[in-house]
């Protein structure tokens, strides 16, 4: 292996070693396959190409400041594509095959796993796709789950430093009662106009707001979108978000740390309260926003103004690292750690 220049590594693919595979035949699931191909082989009708049925999570696993190796809030990602799975009438994934499943990926390619104090992290995609052929609309009979593993670096390239964030009227990124809270492909699809957009007027991000009435914040391009004031941590709430797993641990952090948490909905007008905003998940953690511009009316919301982001984001920041990276104790049990 070439040497990797792990402070300096993009939010990208990456070859490893191996994957791990598993199948769904006849109403059960196979043992685990290992194997080195990048490459899925699977019949031209089979219906995750033609009617979306995919689920996947993200999650992250970390060199601990002891030389282990730690992966973050393992079981929580399995329930999650479980009920991803169920929104889209697919098989689930048992937890404790997930948890079999990455702990084999890690483990197979731990010589990917950066060093502690890197910055950087070995990020775990497991995939759960229909392959089975049908042509009418219905849900197939046979499914492959895989598990790949590549080392990252942030997910915005500026890491943990404000960015700009632009909302947007005229796109949607899920119906109200559609699959906004599960994590499936189209969500990202029909994000990647307004997203694209975005980049290409200058913001890191899209900020979406609900579908049916246009009043409230609701997703913040790929993340969560969080905001604080008087001493409070705020964040959506609605069926069409994605409940990130990260915002979940954060907000259990301010609440640790004395702050107020309210997960409700987030009027557009309650931007120009906040002391503080970002966006969160597992590929940012905190992405801390310095300023939101509406593209449709020209309204523009400061933050960060010294240029930093803001006390109490990097209190729950560094705490969340430090948990995952082993340098402050996990009261909270959410580190599998791989000795």
């Amino acid at each position: 292996m070439n040497t990797i220049d792990w402070k300096n590594l993009p939010f990208g693919y990456f070859k490893t070693d191996y994957n791990v595979r598993c199948y769904y035949k006849d109403g059960k699931w196979s043992d685990l396959d290992v194997t080195d191909n990048e490459y899925i082989q699977m019949h031209m009708a089979a219906t995750c190409l033609h009617y979306g049925q995919e689920a996947f999570e993200g999650l992250k696993a970390f060199t601990g400041k002891d030389g282990s190796i730690r992966i973050f809030r393992l079981e929580e990602n399995a329930k999650r594509l479980i009920n991803s799975s169920i929104g889209l009438l697919m098989p689930q994934v048992p937890v404790e095959l997930f948890k079999k499943a990455v702990l084999k990926a890690v483990e197979l390619n731990k010589r990917f796993v950066p060093p502690y104090g890197e910055g950087a992290s070995l990020y775990v995609r497991p995939l759960l796709i229909g392959t089975g052929a049908e042509v009418g609309v219905k849900p197939a009979k046979e499914y492959t789950f895989i598990v790949f593993v590549g080392p990252v670096g942030p997910y915005f390239k500026e890491g943990f430093k404000p960015v700009r964030m632009q909302i947007v009227r005229d796109f949607d990124r899920a119906a109200p009662l559609g699959t906004g809270y599960i994590k499936v492909g189209g969500n990202y699809a029909a994000s990647l106009r307004a997203g694209e957009r975005a980049h290409q007027e200058g913001f890191a991000a899209a900020i979406f707001l609900d579908a049916r009435e246009k009043k409230y914040i609701d997703e913040a391009g790929p993340a969560n979108f969080f905001g604080i004031k008087n001493n409070t941590y705020i964040t959506p709430d609605s069926h069409s978000i994605l409940p990130s797993i990260t915002n979940m641990s954060l907000r259990a952090l301010a609440e640790e740390i004395g702050m107020k948490v309210e997960q409700r909905h987030v009027p557009v007008e309650e931007l120009s309260e906040f002391e503080e905003t970002g966006a969160c998940g597992t590929a940012a953690v905190i992405s801390p926003i310095s300023q939101i511009v509406d593209r449709d009316n020209g309204k523009v919301y400061n933050y960060c103004k010294d240029g930093k982001p803001g006390p109490m984001s990097v209190k729950l920041y560094n705490k969340l690292k430090a948990i995952q990276e082993g340098s402050e104790p996990d009261k909270f049990g959410w580190i599998t750690i791989i000795k």
